[in-house]
């Protein structure tokens, strides 16, 4: 992992609950991807999910020797996965800026 971007803490999760975490690559660039992650949790009577809580994490793709290695590009399809994958784009310049 090379960074954690963004947690949000939504809603508690009580103990017991059923919970479905889902992650999915927003963005990659050379040699990293941005993995958006949401965690739902399931309202046993009914079924309906709610979203508990989410994460941006960043990480970097390694060869054996823990160099960086090229990842393919993904191309976004839903209306969601584009507007993740344009917001993963300036999230990365701004993190760029603000390292200096």
């Amino acid at each position: 992992t090379a960074s954690v971007n963004h947690v949000a803490f939504n809603r508690a999760i009580s103990l017991g609950s059923v919970v479905t975490v889902e992650a999915k690559v927003s963005r990659s660039f050379k040699s990293s991807m941005e993995v958006f992650i949401d965690v739902w949790v399931e309202d046993r009577e009914s079924g309906n999910r709610t979203k508990a809580n989410e994460a941006i994490y960043t990480f970097v793709a390694v060869d054996d020797t823990g160099r960086p290695v090229e990842v393919p590009a993904i191309e976004p399809e839903t209306e969601l996965e584009k507007q993740r994958f344009d917001a993963a784009l300036r999230r990365k310049q701004l993190s760029l800026l603000l390292a200096g």
